[in-house]
């Protein structure tokens, strides 16, 4: 079993920024993959940003630009730098860890950003 905590979500205003960190209680090296979700209230969750194993990046078009997907293999913590937000882009920002044969997530961090 695997803990995902993630922290740095909070109340900012538009074109703010903040720093959320996802971090694991087990080794991600063999990690295939790590992942930012996020919901908004009556939406469903919708991928963010992704990160392999090998560095491989991919984002949502809506955060393309703004948002940096990153991992420190050594602290076993994947981050999300998130610039020049918007209101739309509150919600419930959710960690996604995929190991082989095993997927974890973490509980979720507010993140509302006032117009």
């Amino acid at each position: 079993q695997v803990q995902l905590v993630e922290s740095g979500g909070g109340l900012v205003q538009a074109g703010g920024s903040l720093r959320l960190s996802c971090a694991a209680s087990r080794s991600i090296f063999r990690i295939n993959s790590m992942g930012w979700y996020r919901q908004a209230p009556g939406n469903q969750r919708e991928l963010v940003a992704v990160i392999t194993s090998g560095g491989i990046t991919n984002y949502a078009d809506s955060v393309k630009g703004r948002f940096t997907i990153s991992k420190d293999s050594v602290k076993n913590t994947m981050y999300l730098q998130m610039n020049s937000l918007k209101p739309e882009d509150t919600a419930v920002y959710y960690c996604n860890a995929h190991y082989p044969f095993s997927d974890y997530w973490g509980q979720g961090t507010q993140v509302t950003v006032s117009s």
